[in-house]
């Protein structure tokens, strides 16, 4: 190995640029953030173009598109209409569904679960031509469906098969590196609206109980994320993130 080769590290992301669907708030908004201050170009992509217009006036992004990612046709004209290729695409976009079995709805379920999937297929077919090659796609997941529980019945068959099929399309898309980051609790405003008053009971149990003695914020689950990016010899793999909750008992 050359003095050259001990040198070399991962490279910035300045001048590259990254496509985040889910950039209006939360994880999405502040890896947005962490992009532009690496000196790279970012596409804001959101559901609710109110908010996004809002989050897009911070950082300045090359462009932005307001749309539901789980309409394949809209999804795919977004990656056609591109200016050009892209370095990066991360998805953050969807919420996880805690629903015990007796109160599910067997009409929604499979659709949950099944557009979950298909968005991350969709992903990865609309911008197999526009992601250069050395790039990556990166999704979330999460890491809370690992153990059995109630509530836990979608969330956890969704748990199991996203690494499966993040690790296929590494190989299906090769060399574009395919990534998932999976994620315990992180103190973002969907946590807010899904726990309501009971959030800042979560935040002490969990300041109480994890190995690293705080709370997982965005700006932790984004470093991962741009480290994945920079770091051209990570594909088909599952980076977990959750300050140690997977260790802790029931």
């Amino acid at each position: 190995m050359t003095a050259g080769e001990l040198n070399h590290g991962p490279p910035d992301l300045a001048d590259q640029t990254v496509v985040v669907i889910g950039a209006s708030a939360g994880i999405g908004l502040e890896t947005a953030r962490q992009v532009r201050a690496e000196g790279g170009r970012v596409v804001m992509v959101g559901r609710n173009a109110e908010r996004l217009e809002q989050a897009a006036r911070e950082l300045d992004p090359l462009a932005t598109a307001a749309f539901d990612v789980a309409d394949t046709e809209r999804l795919r004209r977004f990656f056609q209409e591109l200016p050009g290729p892209v370095d990066h695409v991360m998805v953050t976009a969807g919420a996880p569904s805690y629903t015990p079995l007796e109160d599910l709805d067997l009409a929604a379920a499979p659709r949950e679960f099944g557009e979950r999937l298909a968005v991350t297929l969709a992903v990865a077919l609309c911008s197999r031509d526009q992601v250069r090659a050395g790039g990556t796609l990166l999704f979330m997941g999460g890491t809370g469906g690992r153990r059995p529980g109630v509530g836990l019945t979608v969330v956890s068959a969704l748990t199991a098969a996203l690494p499966a099929l993040v690790a296929n399309l590494a190989l299906e898309l090769a060399p574009i590196r395919v990534n998932l980051i999976a994620a315990g609790f992180v103190d973002t405003p969907l946590s807010a609206a899904l726990l309501g008053d009971r959030l800042e009971a979560r935040r002490e149990d969990l300041r109480a109980r994890l190995p690293i003695r705080r709370v997982v914020g965005p700006a932790d689950v984004a470093a991962l994320a741009v480290h994945i990016m920079r770091n051209e010899a990570l594909t088909g793999a599952t980076y977990d993130i959750d300050g140690g909750q997977q260790l802790l008992p029931h």
